[in-house]
């Protein structure tokens, strides 16, 4: 055997080694190793969104139950067009409106039973806040039909005097005293100061969070105005009564 073919017999060998060794290269956009490793990042992160969805709509029945437990806000309750409840509102800072959160949106049928889950962003709160306000559940009462339209009608909204509305803190409100458009309860400390009413500002539909909750896309318009009981929000139907 010649030398210059020995030479490159092993010039071959070791190539092909070296070959066998080299790190793989990433799937591009578009092979099936990619699109696999996608679709399951995407279920995962559906599943989430629903478990999140769900969550919220549990949490959600805890913050009426509380809410119920005092007679006067219970008999408000009772009298209310729709609910939206925040499960945890951010924390708020001096002079600043406060954070926002996530919540459930409950509106009463034509028959006055309560439809299904709607959930929707809350961007924050108007008014000069006290030192030491701390955050917490927040929840909305929607006392007529024109509160309950700011809500029919758009999709990206503010609860306030400039759209129209009155918004009370409840926890200012006089026995007695003639609800406004929109009674805002809180359990945090402070998180109204000591304002007569106020304006809730960023309010905008949750479209993901809506979307993975059912399961398929819908209209905030759909949402409510489903006559199929979802399942899941019986406790929150039962918490909230007649």
């Amino acid at each position: 055997m010649s030398t210059t073919f020995l030479r490159r017999a092993l010039t071959g060998a070791a190539a092909l080694l070296l070959l066998g060794t080299a790190p793989a290269v990433p799937a591009q956009d578009g092979r099936p190793g990619e699109a696999a490793s996608g679709a399951a990042q995407g279920r995962e992160t559906g599943v989430q969104r629903k478990e999140a969805a769900a969550r919220r709509v549990a949490d959600a029945a805890g913050v009426v139950r509380t809410m119920t437990a005092t007679p006067a806000l219970a008999e408000m309750l009772g009298r209310a067009r729709g609910v939206y409840i925040v499960p945890t509102f951010g924390r708020a800072a001096l002079g600043v409106g406060a954070e926002g959160g996530s919540g459930v949106l409950m509106l009463r049928q034509a028959d006055s039973s309560w439809g299904n889950p709607v959930f929707y962003n809350i961007g924050g709160i108007s008014l000069g806040l006290q030192a030491g306000a701390e955050g917490g559940p927040l929840a909305l009462l929607l006392m007529n039909q024109k509160a309950v339209d700011s809500f029919r009608k758009r999709n990206n909204f503010s609860l306030s005097a400039d759209a129209g509305l009155t918004v009370m803190n409840y926890a200012r409100m006089a026995r007695g005293t003639t609800a406004g458009d929109v009674v805002a309860w809180s359990g945090g400390k402070g998180l109204f100061g000591n304002a007569a009413t106020i304006s809730i500002d960023g309010v905008r539909y949750n479209q993901r969070l809506t979307h993975a909750y059912y399961g398929k896309p819908v209209t905030a318009l759909e949402a409510m105005d489903s006559t199929t009981p979802e399942q899941q929000a019986a406790p929150l139907r039962a918490a909230l009564g007649k």
